[in-house]
């Protein structure tokens, strides 16, 4: 009886290894700077040519690899970090697996050159689909270079599913940053397309934060500091003015090991209660420094998420430091009881005698009256009580005629006075519509029709906008002053990859270092919402995966919903705005997905009462 069951040849094995531990050409750039940063180098060149689809090239200055390593290297599970099982609750290095290099190998031409201190001459090896085609001596200098070439040739599927060029190289950028970040002590450099992304020379960590953030950085950063029995943590926070709308700038790690954690985000984002605007997300870059045993970094295989055993008091000591440093440094409203509760008094005045204020009051005073009564008319007013009438009151006494107007109610003012009862600040009843806040309610055949004025002008600029641009490019209106705007790294790339694109649809502007200075918005857009729509399109496009043919709508998506703020202040003609909805083609939703309007029958009405 033949058996079903067959052992996978090596070639496919590795294949299989590969779609979990390489996903993309960023993995490529993770996976090889991570064994550089094993292997003791101080000096790590990253080298990319499309996106990492045509070439990846990693050079160090490590220790190197023997022959026979440099061979056993491509062998699945061939690693040097483990023995035993017990190394996994140890583990002080990046990789240990032993599956990255064997997975590249399988998918990719790879190039390896290596060569250790003791040799006198190097190693190079030639794989492909993961066989050897070449081993041989060469020269070279102390230690590895890493040529990976055609990424997934053999795999024409995968390399299908890749995004564009641009959206690649963020990838491999962010994976780049995050590593940099974590060793500040080793200088890293970043090519693509034979341009320089990042030089980054050795410092501590404020230096290499700003010099990847840019300079501006420095004046952003709140230190923070905290070491107990159970974890150590440093790094910075950034200012709560300068939180944003995107999670762009948030780096945990532990020991020198990029990861994410929502439960200790959380954290974070609970210490900056009160100091930072709703849906806005504060920057930081925690370090923490925990024993080895007391983490699990097996659980994912990009080993980005990581498990701790006292997760819970790592959250409120994190917590504490994020406050305390807001404190200490003035960021946050302290309490401080050391202070002496003396009043602060002028050092000029603390000499002076002290002088008993006097009450002036004019005694002449008849709340009755607009006008001042003349002495002939003054009388003793006999209801005071003497200590009030030795300070000057109740010298003149109010007539009867004055007791009469006093108790008379203006039939004008009443009716006034019962008018006010209704909300009219905050309702406005406009013929058949009443408005409130974003809500329009208007009579309909069955009930009442309930429309979103937010979401309906979204909807109205959106199909405007789409419809004008698939025929000519949007008018743009040119700005008396460029209006500058601070670019992260990710949000730069996407301006100038969708240079031609954000012209079309008005907007002119010049990227200088990391500012974007802006010479002309599309017409729609007001010199109020301009900030509203940057942001808006920097976190649709600039922190997600877009394709090339969404970008469009995601940029006009931006334009409508800044315009429809606008448009909520200044109050459109409820029926004029009805009126322009129903004339689109999709009126029941939003561009974003949001339902614009509901009908309230009779019958649902009257439950209610």
């Amino acid at each position: 009886m033949s058996s079903r069951i067959k052992i996978l040849p090596d070639h496919i094995a590795n294949q299989i290894a590969a779609g979990e531990v390489i996903q993309r050409p960023c993995s490529v750039v993770k996976e090889l700077v991570e064994n550089a940063i094993d292997a003791g180098s101080s000096k790590i060149q990253v080298i990319i040519k499309d996106a990492g689809k045509t070439l990846i090239q990693v050079i160090d200055n490590g220790e190197g690899m023997s022959a026979t390593d440099a061979v056993t290297c491509f062998e699945r599970h061939a690693t040097s970090k483990l023995t035993s099982a017990d190394d996994l609750f140890s583990l002080v290095t990046k990789g240990f697996r032993g599956e990255a290099l064997a997975s590249i190998a399988s998918i990719a031409q790879v190039v390896l050159k290596t060569k250790q201190l003791s040799q006198e001459t190097g190693i190079e090896i030639h794989v492909e689909g993961s066989k050897i085609t070449t081993n041989t001596d060469c020269v070279s200098p102390v230690g590895t270079s890493f040529e990976v070439k055609n990424l997934f040739f053999n795999i024409p599927a995968r390399r299908n599913f890749l995004k564009s060029d641009a959206m690649e190289f963020r990838h491999i950028e962010e994976e780049f940053e995050r590593i940099a970040l974590a060793h500040p002590e080793c200088a890293f450099t970043l090519h693509h397309n034979n341009q320089e992304v990042y030089n980054l020379q050795t410092g501590n960590l404020r230096k290499r934060i700003v010099d990847v953030l840019g300079k501006s950085a420095n004046d952003k950063l709140v230190p923070i500091e905290e070491k107990t029995d159970i974890v150590s943590i440093h790094g910075y926070v950034l200012k709560p003015e300068f939180a944003r709308k995107t999670r762009g700038e948030q780096f945990f790690f532990v020991n020198n090991r990029f990861f994410k954690d929502n439960y200790f985000n959380h954290a974070v984002n609970k210490s900056f209660d009160g100091l930072i605007q709703p849906k806005y997300f504060p920057g930081y870059f925690v370090f923490f420094e925990v024993n080895p045993a007391k983490l699990d970094v097996n659980i994912h295989p990009t080993k980005t998420e990581i498990k701790f055993e006292e997760d819970k008091f790592i959250y409120s000591i994190l917590l504490s430091s994020i406050r305390q440093a807001l404190g200490k440094y003035n960021v946050s409203p302290t309490l401080d009881f050391e202070r002496e509760t003396a009043f602060d008094v002028p050092m000029a005045w603390r000499n002076q005698p002290a002088v008993e204020p006097v009450i002036k009051v004019n005694p002449d005073f008849n709340p009755f009256q607009n006008t001042t009564t003349s002495n002939a008319n003054k009388t003793v007013s006999s209801g005071l009580s003497p200590a009030i009438k030795a300070q000057g009151f109740g010298q003149t006494n109010p007539s009867s005629t004055d007791w009469q107007n006093f108790y008379k109610v203006d039939e004008q003012e009443e009716e006034l006075t019962q008018n006010q009862l209704i909300e009219s600040s905050s309702i406005d009843t406009v013929k058949e519509f009443l408005v409130k806040d974003r809500l329009i309610l208007t009579p309909s055949k069955s009930g009442f029709m309930l429309i979103d004025r937010k979401r309906a002008q979204e909807r109205i600029t959106y199909e405007e906008l789409m419809a004008q641009f698939v025929n000519s490019p949007i008018h743009s209106q040119q700005l008396l002053f460029p209006f500058d705007i601070e670019l992260s790294k990710n949000e730069k790339i996407v301006w100038e990859s969708n240079r031609n694109l954000l012209q079309r649809f008005g907007f002119h502007f010049e990227i200088q270092s990391n500012q974007l200075m802006l010479n002309g918005v599309p017409s729609c857009v007001q010199d109020e919402s301009i900030h509203l729509c940057i942001d808006s399109i920097n976190e649709t496009i600039g922190f997600k995966e877009v394709d090339k043919g969404e970008i469009a709508h995601f940029v006009v998506l931006s334009i409508a919903k800044s315009v429809s703020l606008i448009a909520l202040k200044n109050k459109i003609e409820p029926s004029y705005l009805i009126e322009r909805l129903f004339q689109c083609q999709d009126h029941q939703y939003s561009p974003s997905g949001k339902r614009i309007l509901n009908t309230l029958t009779l019958e649902e009405l009257k439950s209610k009462l």
